[in-house]
């Protein structure tokens, strides 16, 4: 069986949850990071004991799963998610990033605090991350996504420092070609894994096209196709998979 790490898996309803079981019908055995202080710090809809429910659901389905939590803001943490994911299930074929640090501000009141935080998790951890995914890539190569947004008005760190991530994925479609590298960004857009009030669903329903709010399932779909034998000729893409959302602000 082929083997993903997949991180912020910390919420049973987040977007990386719903690619974890989609890829555990595929047959991948997985092995799931996360940091339950981030979800808490943010007061996310979870329960602390998701990863581990999540884990054995995921195992029912005969896959191999083993959990690798680590505060990505630490740098010497990406390096050592990886290792605990390749000393379980071995060499890893594919990675998926999903972990994110998201803290709402605008350019007046964002903190120097905030901004590093921002830039530790979302730029430097998944630089860390993709380099060490890389240097242990079996011979066949492998493949390797990240998801990203285009939200930054009154979200400024967050945004910024999800434009520096997708330059960050897509040059490594480039420079390591040679290691029979993939790698794709997704902008999945509004996902409704428990942030929206009320008002932000209305406003996003009424300027999505196809009458509904993506699920985690839809952005599942996706990955799963781009990590599959058929999927291989994409490569070095920012994908947009949001329904025909438009691009920009999410109403808040």
């Amino acid at each position: 069986m082929p083997n993903a790490l997949l991180t912020g898996v910390g919420r049973r309803r987040g977007i990386a949850a719903g690619i974890a079981a989609g890829l555990a019908r595929d047959g991948w055995d997985l092995a799931l990071s996360y940091w339950q202080p981030y979800d808490e710090r943010l007061g996310l809809d979870g329960d602390a004991d998701d990863p581990k429910r999540l884990a054995d659901e995921l195992g029912r389905a005969g896959v191999r799963v083993v959990l690798a939590p680590g505060d990505l803001e630490d740098p010497e943490v990406p390096a050592q998610v990886v290792a605990r994911a390749v000393e379980a299930l071995g060499p890893l074929d594919a990675l998926v990033m999903s972990h994110t640090e998201s803290v709402d501000s605008g350019v007046l009141d964002t903190t120097v605090e905030s901004f590093d935080r921002h830039y530790a998790v979302n730029i430097r951890a998944t630089w860390l991350l993709i380099a060490a995914f890389a240097r242990q890539l079996p011979a066949s190569g492998g493949s390797m996504i990240a998801l990203t947004s285009d939200h930054t008005v009154g979200n400024l760190p967050y945004g910024v420092t999800k434009g520096g991530l997708d330059r960050l994925v897509l040059a490594s479609a480039h420079e390591l070609a040679g290691r029979g590298l993939r790698a794709n960004v997704i902008n999945p857009g509004p996902i409704d894994t428990g942030w929206m009030t009320d008002e932000i669903r209305a406003a996003c329903l009424a300027q999505q096209p196809t009458g509904r709010i993506g699920t985690p399932e839809d952005i599942a779909n996706l990955v799963r196709f781009l990590l599959s034998d058929e999927g291989a000729w994409t490569n070095g893409q920012l994908l947009y998979c949001n329904g025909g959302f438009p691009a920009g602000r999410i109403p808040v």
